[in-house]
């Protein structure tokens, strides 16, 4: 029977009033609230940190406008502006203000940066020609260009002048630059390593025949006289390379500091060099994407505080395919274990509980482990058995890419058993009983049935696992992460092509070095965030390729269903 709208509205006020007589708390809305707010909040937390390093770590190598900037006491300072605060008022300074200026030239000042006590009202100049020097391996300074000079003999003594001068020169000093660094690291390399290898074989044949025997004295005749061609090759190596660089060093730069400081630089010590105050948007952003280039291909200079992060970025990835490549077999057949084969008991419950305890064991106890076991136990027994003529200098008896890696393997051993687990039991046990059903083994039905839908939740572990290898980094300090090398663990150009006893140069203790190892913490503060930037680009490219193989599997299956 319907009722009339008085009837309704009756029962609807009759309706409210019943609830205003139940708590809200029986409603559960303080706690509808307060998880809400929680997410809020976590999100915010969130979005604020990524959001902070994005833009620190964005803007790293944008070019800022070189400043004047004019203190209290009538001297002036030439630099960046880095930031602007307030000096508190009193009458002393009449409510002065302090600017943190980036002056560089760390050499000449002692400081890369330093706070100046300016006017209440004071307005910056933007000199002309003030330009930012990149040197190779000296920091960077801020001056003026002034002098252009070979040979000594100044040429160009007007900044416009030698502006263009370094133009016309710097290309053809940058080619012959590139030449040395290619003598230098390829051909000298490969030399050095080929004197290696005849010392070495003259040590095995010592080892294996005898200091007296006719195959030691051949193999000490064959070293000798390959050592005397390589001497003579490397003489003429470094001839040409000592040419290149008196070529090089015949053009000079001057450089006129704010403090009334001149100095010439050469050429090839010059990385770069950034009139600042001259760039239009389109000049700022080209040398903006020129530095990013050179952080993404280039090696490391200037105690890491310079230069680019090629080393580091090779090796956190090679780092973290290894270890994702070690640990999932490992743990997907653990679990396959654990949850299909093992009966239930005391040995099964006891191993479950070690693997939920390992979850929460502090990294650096891994590092120990992976440093005592894999360096000083399998790797010394390795050299024993296959590089006893390298002995006393370890091969594998040290910190290394692969020990590296199976370090982390066993860290993260225990996300990807539990992952696995809990993928396997969410497919439905009737799944099971039908394939038994039909006549196939455990082993079939594990490897038809199982497995292949249990693979996306498979995936969620291995992505977890990613997730936490690829940031740790207390235990690399341990097992073969190092501040600086130049050799990577996969050379193309070198047999055998893989070095997995070679240290590495890992992105995360690339960010620790650079925060709190570097000279100076401000200076460094750029390649900070860049760097923090990069490692959350690789972690996130590397998850969303896992996470899109994952969504694949899962439409496979659901339309084979």
């Amino acid at each position: 029977m319907s009722q009339t709208p008085e009837q309704q509205a009756e029962s609807a006020k009759e309706i409210r009033d019943a609830m205003r007589v139940v708590p809200q708390v029986a409603h559960g809305e303080p706690a509808v609230w307060l998880a809400g707010g929680a997410l809020a909040m976590a999100v915010l937390i969130i979005t604020g940190m990524v959001g902070l390093i994005v833009y620190q770590g964005g803007r790293a190598f944008w070019p800022d406008p070189i400043a004047k900037v004019r203190a209290s006491d009538g001297s002036e300072h030439l630099g960046e502006i880095q930031q602007v605060g307030s000096v508190p008022a009193d009458e002393a300074n009449g409510g002065a203000k302090r600017v943190l200026l980036r002056s560089e030239n760390f050499r000449w000042s002692g400081s890369h940066a330093s706070w100046i006590v300016t006017d209440p009202n004071f307005e910056p100049t933007y000199p002309e020609w003030a330009v930012l020097v990149e040197l190779m391996e000296e920091g960077r300074i801020i001056g003026q260009p002034t002098y252009f000079r070979v040979d000594g003999k100044v040429l160009e003594s007007d900044p416009a002048s030698v502006w263009a001068a370094y133009n016309e020169h710097r290309g053809q000093i940058s080619e012959r630059t590139r030449e040395i660094e290619r003598l230098t690291k390829g051909t000298l390399a490969k030399l050095t390593n080929r004197q290696a290898d005849a010392r070495l074989n003259a040590r095995k044949a010592e080892l294996e025949y005898g200091t007296d025997s006719a195959e030691h004295k051949q193999a000490l005749a064959d070293m000798d006289a390959l050592l005397a061609s390589l001497a003579k090759e490397q003489s003429d190596i470094d001839r040409k390379i000592a040419d290149l660089e008196e070529i090089n060093h015949r053009y000079e730069i001057g450089f006129l500091f704010q403090d009334g400081t001149e100095v010439f630089r050469p050429m090839a010590d010059i990385n770069r060099m950034v009139p600042a105050n001259r760039l239009t948007l389109v000049g700022r952003l080209g040398v903006y994407l020129d530095r990013w280039r050179e952080f993404l291909t280039e090696d490391p200079r200037h105690a890491n505080s310079q230069g680019g992060i090629w080393p580091a970025l090779f090796g956190t990835v090679v780092m973290t395919m290894i270890m994702s490549i070690m640990v999932v077999p490992f743990g997907v057949l653990a679990a396959l274990y654990l949850k299909e084969y093992a009966k239930p008991g005391f040995f099964v419950s006891l191993v479950r509980i070690a693997v939920n305890n390992l979850a929460g064991v502090p990294s650096i106890v891994f590092g120990v482990f992976g440093l005592s076991f894999f360096c000083y136990i399998v790797g010394a027994q390795i050299d024993e058995w296959f590089f006893t003529a390298s002995l006393p200098n370890p091969t594998f008896g040290k910190g290394g890419i692969l020990w590296a890696s199976l370090t982390l393997a066993l860290l993260t051993l225990p996300v990807v058993i539990v992952a696995t687990e809990e993928a396997l039991s969410a497919v439905p046990q009737s799944m099971r009983e039908g394939s038994y059903g039909c006549g196939a083994t455990r082993w079939q039905t594990i490897q038809r049935v199982v497995l292949p839908r249990a693979l996306p939740g498979i995936m969620t572990g291995m992505i977890l696992a990613i997730a936490r290898g690829a940031g740790e980094v207390a235990p690399l300090m341990l097992v073969g992460a190092v501040k600086m090398t130049q050799d990577l663990p996969i050379d193309l150009s070198q047999a055998p092509y893989l070095f997995p006893q070679r240290s590495f140069m890992h992105l995360g203790f690339h960010i620790y070095d650079l925060g709190f190892q570097s000279q100076d913490s401000e200076a460094a503060r750029p390649m900070v965030f860049a760097t923090t930037l990069l490692l959350i680009g690789i972690v996130v490219g590397l998850n969303l390729g896992a996470i899109w193989l994952r969504a694949r599997l899962r439409r496979r299956f659901r339309a084979a269903r």
